[in-house]
């Protein structure tokens, strides 16, 4: 079976269901923080379609995720978001503001009301979760050292409220599960390193086995995963490509 498809997404959420550790949203860990679960995180940046797939197959198990929606022109899409919050998952905002405004804290800042204002007509936004931007010199997160997100109504963004310590930390950034080499941003401090996979029929057979570890947050890209031949050829050709520039970025 081909990685990174609707399906096996499916087969990976199936397998999830079957460990018996619970499953929060961030803004459901952020009122518990302690005790064992399993964290679907997603960041939402193009084709909603995919990630209403994946949040209908969450619901179709009884599991809720977080979605946090990146705002670009030609992708937004209010429709999909009111459904995916309809279905009872999370939704939160994907800034890249700082980034996008090129350092410019005054106009990221604003822009970051603009947007967040924006999810909030369509469903209750709590929680943020920063843009990595691998190619700008301006980490988002920085937008916090002159601002504090708690000041507009925010609980949490995850890269500053999970301790990742005693944290299984799983992304699939540079679409695949071992890309810490080609990652720039999307980095945690976990001390959980005994398990490393290559696929995610990987994890399945661990989740399976009940070996899982029983804290894990995993990072989704919906646009990364598809069941159609070629634009799951074109996600692996430019993402391959995207690899191997940011692999460079990573060395400087």
């Amino acid at each position: 079976m081909l990685d990174f498809t609707i399906k096996i997404h499916e087969e990976l959420i199936k397998s999830l269901s079957g460990t018996e550790i619970p499953f929060l949203t961030f803004g459901e860990f952020l009122q518990k923080k302690d005790g064992r679960f399993i964290m679907l995180r997603h960041d939402v940046e193009q084709c909603y379609e995919n990630a209403l797939e994946f949040a209908k197959i969450q619901h179709k198990y009884n599991i809720k995720g977080t979605y946090f929606f990146r705002i670009l022109k030609n992708h937004f899409n209010e429709d999909i978001v009111k459904k995916i919050a309809d279905l009872g998952h999370e939704v939160g905002y994907h800034y890249d503001d700082l980034a996008i405004c090129k350092g410019d804290f005054q106009k990221a800042i604003k822009r970051f009301e603009k947007h967040l204002e924006m999810l909030r007509d369509i469903a209750p936004v709590k929680t943020i979760c920063m843009d990595g931007s691998p190619l700008s010199k301006y980490d988002n997160k920085s937008l916090w050292d002159k601002y504090d997100y708690h000041d507009f109504g925010i609980n949490g963004e995850p890269y500053f409220d999970i301790d990742y310590s005693d944290v299984l930390y799983l992304t699939d950034t540079g679409r695949c599960w071992d890309g810490e080499r080609f990652s720039i941003r999307d980095k945690v401090n976990s001390s959980i390193n005994n398990l490393k996979f290559r696929s995610t029929n990987n994890i399945i057979k661990v989740a399976r086995e009940n070996r899982l570890h029983g804290k894990a947050v995993f990072t989704f890209h919906p646009q990364r995963w598809n069941d159609k031949p070629f634009p799951w050829m074109k996600e692996f050709v430019m993402q391959n490509l995207k690899n191997q520039v940011k692999r460079v970025l990573v060395k400087k």
